[in-house]
């Protein structure tokens, strides 16, 4: 690692020399300078990609490190005012572009209890802590210079709102649990804080001066554009698509065509006004909030997918851009108060997470240790809080300084979020005692109910916990009643006990909750949860445990390789199955079935058994 550091400082010192010269020398009289301006900030961006990622730190963060690098606060290789502020522009309309594409507003309807009630008050409540936060710090006179402002502080606490979609979403991918609770908390969250986000945005340029008929103006425009952009995406990109479809590059300028289409049409919309009528409706509509709307309206076409998975190839690109723009802009600081600020705005956001977001979560149904997980989780300040400084900048709402405040926030919150990411579950064992001394209970691990023996007993509930339980209360409704499940997400217990089975609260990671919660009068324990995603525990260990407590049950587990199954077995379990050869065995029947030419019979005669997929109303779809 330090030599890979080494050598990314050797190599930052030679493009200094090289690219030290004026821009016309450096191309020897032909490069424009915009294309030289960009290339530098890529190539640099690639630098410190490659580093931040050896090092496990957000991408993100070292775009932005590559932006002040070769601006004006680092090596100045690139200073010209116009091209810093195209390169931001252009990665700002771009991805604003994306996060349209990818906002699924059928996920808001179908969220639980804790996301929707969570999702509506989260923003508002943490735009007020924010703002109450900061004004208390001018009091003080801490960075009294910048937070004695109201419309300052109201920013603040807009920023620090949010959370990083982009960041939080490629954590929980890398380490799989975006199936987990706590990832499906995190995401719903996400989803909202965007839409919260994108009203803020809205109505962000009468911020300073707010006047209900502009802003009501702003609103009839957006309408229109919105109008007027589904209209078109239900009449004639579907056939624009599908004349494409088959061209990956073709497709990428289709998709992007349109969000200039609905850029342009919504900057266009006063003047198109003004010619029928004398006076200033105030119509037009942002550039960010024009490539919004096309990206949305792109994102519910039947080709949706196709498109999103074509236009993602030139995601990356564009949202380096955005990053390293704002990397470039920022101005040198005036004096060490600007570290202090920064370290101001950390801190509110990592607060809100405990005194907004935790509360938020446990209090709409959430368990203590899955609403304090997922506020660990999303500990960083959004890339949506580093679009609003940008736009409250160019509005005049902030200051230079207090703009490339909020981007330093940003990258500090990034670099702690993959520890904070890692040790979630750690830190909550070490605050659950205090959460608990403040009101903040876990669920009782019920004393085990008057029937004396279960004839099941489920370690933990997941997808193949649900389409068990699914198959059992079918099949078996006896069953069903004699089947205990010992699960800590308590917002899915009502709903497990309406398919018939008993439900109690308890850490699989503690014997002696496994004790109280009655599997040591379970005849067949399962444990149908992986490694990983299972904490502070696995499945040779959670065998050991049930077999010391209970040495006459049948145990069945599951393991994730060939090597953990003998291990598994040395602990006690009487059958261990891996998911992988389970599935490879129904498939290598359907695949039989398909090769005699009986697939159709084969596939009718599951449904009738099984039920089609989509009919089946598990606990967990």
């Amino acid at each position: 690692m330090r030599l890979l550091t080494s050598l990314s400082l050797r190599a930052l010192t030679v493009f200094a020399l090289v690219f030290s010269a004026s821009p016309a020398m450096a191309a020897g009289g032909e490069m424009p300078s915009l294309v030289r301006d960009i290339g530098l900030a890529l190539l640099l961006s690639g630098v410190f990609a490659v580093v931040f990622t050896r090092v496990r730190l957000p991408a993100i963060a070292g775009f932005i490190i590559a932006g002040v690098a070769a601006g004006p606060l680092g090596l100045g290789l690139v200073t010209d005012p116009a091209n810093i502020d195209t390169i931001a522009q252009l990665g700002f309309v771009l991805l604003l572009f994306m996060i349209g594409l990818e906002i699924d507003l059928g996920k808001i309807l179908s969220a639980g209890r804790s996301i929707v009630l969570g999702g509506i008050l989260q923003f508002p409540l943490t735009v007020i802590f924010g703002f109450a936060a900061v004004k208390l710090m001018g009091l003080l006179g801490i960075g009294s210079v910048f937070f004695q402002s109201n419309l300052t502080a109201f920013y603040v606490g807009v920023i620090v709102a949010s959370s990083s979609t982009l960041i939080v979403v490629k954590l929980f991918q890398e380490a799989f649990e975006l199936d987990t609770t706590p990832g499906r908390l995190s995401l719903g969250l996400l989803v909202f804080q965007d839409l919260w986000a994108t009203i803020f945005i809205l109505i962000q340029p009468r911020l300073d001066a707010p006047e209900i008929l502009p802003i009501i103006g702003s609103f009839a425009g957006i309408a229109i554009l919105a109008g007027v952009a589904f209209l078109v995406s239900r009449t004639l990109l579907p056939y624009v698509f599908q004349i494409v479809a088959k061209g990956p590059e073709v497709m990428i300028m289709a998709a992007i065509g349109w969000c200039f289409a609905a850029v342009f049409l919504g900057d266009s919309l006063d003047r198109v006004a003004s010619s029928f009528v004398s006076i200033d409706l105030h119509l037009s509509v942002s550039v960010g909030m024009g490539a919004l709307i096309a990206g949305v309206t792109i994102a519910s076409l039947p080709y949706s997918s196709e498109i999103v998975s074509k236009v993602g190839v030139v995601k990356d690109f564009f949202v380096t851009l955005f990053f390293v723009g704002l990397g470039l802009g920022i101005p040198a600081p005036s004096g060490l108060h600007i570290l202090l600020v920064v370290v101001v705005i950390a801190v509110v956001a990592l607060l809100a997470r405990q005194l907004v977001f935790f509360p938020l979560l446990y209090w709409s149904g959430t368990d203590q240790r899955n609403a304090e997980v997922t506020s660990v989780r999303l500990a960083q300040i959004s890339e949506f809080g580093l679009v609003i400084a940008f736009l409250g900048l160019q509005f005049g709402h902030v200051s230079s300084e207090l703009a490339g405040a909020v981007v330093f926030a940003f990258v500090l919150t990034a670099l702690v979020t993959p520890p904070l990411y890692h040790g979630a579950y750690a830190i909550h064992a070490r605050l659950a005692p205090v959460l608990t001394a403040f009101g903040f209970r876990e669920p009782p691990a019920f004393a085990t109910e008057e029937k004396t023996e279960w004839r099941l007993a489920l370690l933990g509930f997941h997808r193949t916990a649900a389409s068990l339980l699914y198959n059992i209360a079918r099949d078996d409704p006896e069953l069903a009643k004699e089947t205990l499940v010992v699960d800590f997400n308590v917002a899915l217990h009502d709903r497990i006990r309406e398919a018939g089975a008993h439900v109690k609260y308890g850490d699989l990671s503690n014997s002696e909750s496994l004790r109280h919660s009655g599997i040591d009068k379970a005849n067949v324990v399962v444990s149908t949860i992986p490694d990983d995603v299972l904490r502070s525990t696995d499945n040779k260990r959670l065998v050991q445990a049930v077999r010391r407590m209970n040495p006459d049950a049948i145990i069945i587990a599951n393991a994730l390789s060939f090597a953990d199954c003998s291990a598994i077995y040395a602990s006690g379990a009487d059958y261990v199955y891996l998911t992988r050869l389970e599935v490879a065995r129904g498939l290598a029947e359907a695949i039989g079935e398909a090769l005699n030419g009986r697939l159709p019979a084969y596939r009718s005669a599951r449904e009738e058994g099984e039920g089609k997929p989509g009919n089946r109303r598990e606990v967990l779809r």
